[in-house]
C-alpha cells in the first residue's frame, strides 16, 4: 500500500483492512512491514481526530453521569468535596475542583484523574 494521508472514507477503510493484514502478520520491530504498520496507525489516528473529534467528557458532567450511575445524591459527596454546600458550588460550577477533591472523586466515583483535571 502507498503511504499517504488519508483523505476520505474510502482511504480509511484500506488503511483499516492494511493495518488488520499487518497484524496478522506480527512483523518484527525495524522491518518494512512494521514501519508500515506504525506509519498507517497514525495516519489513521489523525484522520480519526480530524473527522471524529471525539474529547474527553467534562469533569462535572463525568461526575453527575456517574452519580446517575451509581444512584447517589448530592448529599452522598460530602466526604470527597467538603460540605453540602460546596458539593452544589461544585456541580453548579461556582468553584473548581480543588487536587484533593480530583483525587478523592477519582477514587470513590471510578472517574479517570485526566477527565477530572480538565479546566471546568
Amino acid at each position: 500500500m502507498q503511504l499517504k494521508i488519508i483523505k476520505n472514507e474510502k482511504e480509511y477503510d484500506e488503511a483499516l483492512n492494511r493495518i488488520d493484514e499487518l497484524m496478522e502478520l506480527n512483523p518484527d520491530l525495524g522491518t518494512k512491514e512494521s514501519d508500515e504498520l506504525e506509519i498507517l496507525v497514525l495516519l489513521v489516528e489523525k484522520y480519526e481526530e480530524i473527522n471524529w473529534n471525539i474529547s474527553t467528557p467534562d469533569p462535572i458532567e463525568a461526575i453527575k453521569y456517574r452519580m446517575e450511575e451509581m444512584n447517589l445524591k448530592q448529599k452522598d459527596l460530602v466526604p470527597y468535596i467538603g460540605n453540602k454546600s460546596k458539593v452544589s458550588e461544585l456541580l453548579n460550577r461556582k468553584i473548581s475542583l480543588s487536587l484533593s477533591m480530583i483525587r478523592s472523586l477519582s477514587e470513590a466515583l471510578h472517574i479517570p484523574l485526566e477527565i477530572l483535571v480538565k479546566p471546568i
